[in-house]
């Protein structure tokens, strides 16, 4: 029973419009509520009058046990033994499907991650990662079908650096299939042009032979050291739990991205100035959008326009959502406003999600300056600490120890990641989103290996049938909270916003704790019935990790 589409239809047959109901802060104002302070002006009526006079017109609303009004507000109170019935009885039916729904079924493309080759994978990159694994899941869930890519930098500057240095000053030690090592070298790049800005020409020539392929040994090490990159994301990914369906590279738009800046200069949608092809966004106050640098070699924007036209006409995608750094900003909307000067089509079906930054305690993280945490270095730190505080409750062999103490420790990474809007930045603390209490990823692990350890000691039957009685304050807020998740789900998909399922699965966990503190369950005259209710607590909480890409532990 759709309690609030019920008191939603029915205030809107006597209001005539539609309207938008709340939920009080306090379980005490009900269930629901609606404000009357918009209909203050069309009634000419104080809305405390508004809502006195409501709760009298209003005829008797299926599943609503009592209409109270209160100050300005119309209150509403579920029939809680009505409430009860129908939220276990369909948690139990659809099990890992409750909360799916069938709102869109498009064909959506979803780029995230973009970690580049030659490059450190740190923990900001975890963000991003885990953002769009996230919105995936929420699409898929919601009914469309998603195709997972991933955009990386395998050519360009940052890479003719990584060669530059390597041949300068690394040749001799050999390559070596090391995240850290490869990432070093990188910085050591950056670090020894700015103390020697006139090697940069040597790096240009480096960037122009790569681009044009003519130095056949210089390519077979791009090949070599890409394939080492690659090899080593590819282990992370899966420790974070997701995948691709498609990987497209820099170096394999590059030709038809040359094209098409020569076509828009042709088009009168770009020009030369001073030797670069641009195009100038100004009139719209995106600036100057560069498409080739002076010697002719291509930049991410001339890249960016081919990736669009390979997204929508070879993978006939309905939708494209970038998942892409907040410092790119500008340069994403340059993009989508001069698809729309070339008047490509699907140009409007084209969709930011920004990734803001991630800082540590002790400021801001930076790839070229090494100012940053490799993921492997603080997955070992962190599996390091959880397997400590595993040691603590529970003596097991080194496989499992080491098995739940990851999922502890990605669970700690990603949650935390996902809990805030996209548009903030972060500031991650290891100590903090490490916690086996508050709001945090291990809280989350921990409250659904206890509910599935209640089940367990109780040797739960999920078919013995329950009574429900009486709600205790405690029960009844835990089933509102499940009843609520099917609409915290479609609110993150309208917004592409996973920080709402998070925050739910927090609060989710809090109602159960505090129903797990406050009352008896294995033993009490409702154990039944409140077993049933940790059943469907698991299940829900289950539901929701799925969606943020976060895998659950039986045991902690």
């Amino acid at each position: 029973m759709d309690f609030k589409r019920n008191i939603a239809d029915v205030l809107k047959k006597v209001l005539k419009q539609e309207v938008v109901l709340e939920v009080p802060p306090n379980p005490e104002l009900g269930d629901f509520a609606f404000p009357c302070f918009g209909l203050a002006k069309e009634l000419k009526k104080n809305p405390i009058e508004i809502a006195k006079d409501l709760v009298k017109k209003i005829p008797k609303i299926k599943g609503i046990e009592s209409i109270q009004a209160t100050g300005p507000y119309m209150n509403f109170f579920v029939d809680r033994k009505a409430l009860a019935e129908e939220t276990l009885a369909i948690v139990l039916k659809k099990q890992d499907s409750y909360g799916k729904g069938n709102y869109a079924k498009e064909k959506v493309m979803v780029e995230f991650s973009q970690a580049n080759t030659h490059k450190a994978f740190h923990v900001g990159h975890v963000r991003g990662t885990s953002l769009g694994e996230s919105i995936s899941r929420i699409l898929e869930f919601c009914g469309n079908k998603v195709l997972r890519v991933n955009y990386q930098g395998d050519t360009g500057m940052h890479v003719a650096k990584w060669l530059w240095c390597y041949l300068k000053y690394h040749k001799k030690e050999g390559l070596k299939n090391d995240e850290a090592w490869i990432a070093k070298i990188y910085v050591e790049a950056v670090k020894k042009l700015a103390e020697n800005p006139e090697s940069q020409e040597e790096v240009n020539e480096i960037n122009k032979k790569l681009e044009t392929k003519e130095d056949k040994e210089l390519s077979e090490l791009w090949q070599k050291t890409r394939k080492l990159s690659l090899d080593s994301l590819e282990i992370i990914y899966k420790e974070l739990n997701t995948h691709f369906d498609q990987y497209f590279f820099e170096s394999h738009v590059e030709k038809r991205g040359k094209e098409i800046a020569k076509e828009l200069v042709k088009k009168g949608i770009a020009e030369v100035d001073q030797g670069a092809t641009i195009v100038n966004l100004e009139k719209h106050n995106l600036n100057v959008w560069v498409l080739l640098r002076k010697d002719g070699t291509v930049l991410y924007s001339t890249k960016d326009l081919a990736l669009a036209e390979k997204k929508f006409e070879e993978h006939e995608i309905d939708r494209a959502i970038y998942v892409v750094g907040n410092e790119q900003r500008l340069h994403i909307y340059q993009l989508f406003k001069t698809l729309e000067l070339m008047k490509f089509k699907q140009a409007k079906n084209c969709q930011y999600v920004p990734v803001c930054e991630v800082r540590l305690p002790e400021g801001k993280m930076s790839s070229r300056t090494g100012e940053n945490i490799l993921y492997s270095d603080f997955k070992k730190e962190l599996v390091s600490h959880a397997a400590e505080e595993i040691k603590k409750r529970e003596k097991l062999s080194a496989k499992e120890l080491e098995k739940r103490a990851l999922a502890i420790a990605i669970a700690a990474f990603k949650y935390s990641m996902l809990k805030q809007d996209t548009n903030k930045s972060i500031v991650f603390d290891k100590h903090e989103a490490l916690r086996f209490e508050g709001d945090t990823g291990p809280y989350l692990l921990y409250s659904y290996a206890r509910a599935r350890s209640i089940l367990e000691k109780a040797k739960y039957n999920v078919k013995k049938k329950f009574k429900v009685d009486e709600l205790d304050e405690k029960e009844k807020s835990l089933i509102l909270q499940l009843y609520a998740f099917p609409e915290i789900v479609l609110q993150a998909y309208n917004n592409l916003e996973p920080h709402i399922i998070a925050n739910y699965a927090n609060q989710l966990a809090q109602a159960f704790n505090e129903f797990y503190h406050a009352l008896q369950v294995i033993g009490s005259e409702k154990e039944q019935f409140r077993l049933v209710l940790v059943d469907c607590f698991s299940q829900v909480l289950k539901n929701a990790l799925y969606l943020l890409g976060i895998p659950i532990i039986e045991r902690m």
